[in-house]
């Protein structure tokens, strides 16, 4: 089965989670307990090995003293940056 993740997306949502959690100064189980998820949700999460379903993605919000799109937005821009760069990067290539 293909799978339809996209990675930059989970790598900007994985670079936003941590970048958070780190602000507030706080670890995966802390934000975990929080969020009421797993702490090993969390740390998949921060990895970009798996995305949240909404309702996690609320949790995470509300984990992190936020409103779910604040978070979306953050995770928004992220994504298309590296999605710039990453076209710039090919770009790049293809002319060398």
């Amino acid at each position: 089965m293909r799978s339809n993740q996209d990675p930059v997306l989970l790598q900007a949502f994985a670079a936003e989670l941590k970048v958070r959690r780190a602000a507030l100064e706080v670890n995966q189980d802390t934000l975990a307990f929080a969020a009421s998820l797993n702490r090993s949700f969390v740390a998949k999460l921060e990895v970009g090995t798996t995305s949240p379903s909404l309702t996690s993605l609320f949790r995470i919000a509300e984990g992190l003293g936020l409103e779910p799109d604040e978070l979306v937005r953050s995770v928004a821009e992220r994504y298309y940056a590296e999605k710039q760069t990453g076209k710039r990067k090919v770009k790049l290539k293809a002319q060398a």
